[in-house]
C-alpha cells in the first residue's frame, strides 16, 4: 500500500491558495481516477484505488499545514506504511511558479508542514513532488503570498498546468517508483 499526501489548509477561505498545491492536485488526482476523497479518518479526509495493482491512498490532512505531522504519522502508523510508500505534494516557494521537481528524500528547507512532519515522524526519507509557486515579489509578506490566490489568468493557467504535471509524476511514482518518476519528469520540467 502507498499514499499520495497532498499538503494543504482546509477550509473554504483557504481554496485554490498557493500554500494548497497539495490538495489541488490531490483533487485532480482523485478526478482523474474517479475516486472521492471524503472518508474522515487519521485527522484527513482519505480515498482510495488502484494504481498499478497497488491500492494507493489520496490524502488531504486537516490538521492544517503547520500541524501536517500529526495527520501524516497517523497514516502510516494505521495503514502500517513506510516512508518511502509515502509521496508528499507541497508547494514550494524556492522554484519558479510552475516548475514541478520531484525528490527521493530531503530536509524540510524552509516549509513550515515538511518541518512538522519530519519531526513527527522521525525522517525526510518521504519522496515528494514540489510545485514551485514562486518567491513573494518584495513588497509582499511571505504568509499573505503563500495563503494569497493566483492574481490573473496567466497565473493561473501556470498553476494548473503545473498541477497537471504533478498528477501525471504521483501516478509515475505510484506505478514505477520515485527513480523513473524523477527521470522522467524532473527531465522534462527542465526544457
Amino acid at each position: 500500500m502507498k499514499a499520495i499526501i497532498g499538503l494543504g489548509n482546509p477550509g473554504s477561505e483557504y481554496a485554490r491558495t498557493r500554500h494548497n498545491v497539495g490538495f489541488d492536485v490531490v483533487e485532480l488526482l482523485a478526478e482523474k481516477m474517479n475516486v472521492q476523497v471524503k472518508k474522515i479518518k487519521c485527522r484527513a479526509l482519505i480515498g482510495d484505488c488502484m494504481i498499478g495493482g497497488e491500492k494507493v491512498l489520496l490524502v488531504k490532512p486537516q490538521t492544517f499545514m503547520n500541524h501536517s505531522g500529526f495527520s501524516v504519522l497517523d497514516v502510516m502508523q494505521f495503514y502500517k506504511i513506510e516512508p518511502k510508500d509515502v509521496l508528499l505534494i507541497v508547494d514550494d516557494i524556492d522554484l519558479p511558479q510552475g516548475q514541478v521537481r520531484l525528490r527521493a528524500k530531503g530536509g524540510p528547507g524552509t516549509h513550515n508542514g515538511l518541518r512538522h512532519i519530519v519531526q513527527c515522524t522521525g525522517t525526510g526519507d518521504f519522496p515528494r513532488v514540489r510545485v514551485g509557486v514562486g518567491a513573494p515579489p518584495p513588497e509582499w509578506d511571505l504568509v499573505d503570498w503563500v495563503l494569497g490566490t493566483y492574481r490573473n489568468e496567466e497565473e493561473r493557467k501556470i498553476a494548473f498546468d503545473a498541477y497537471k504535471l504533478a498528477v501525471d509524476a504521483a501516478l509515475c511514482w505510484a506505478e514505477h517508483g520515485i527513480d523513473l518518476a524523477m527521470n522522467r519528469y524532473n527531465k522534462r520540467n527542465a526544457e
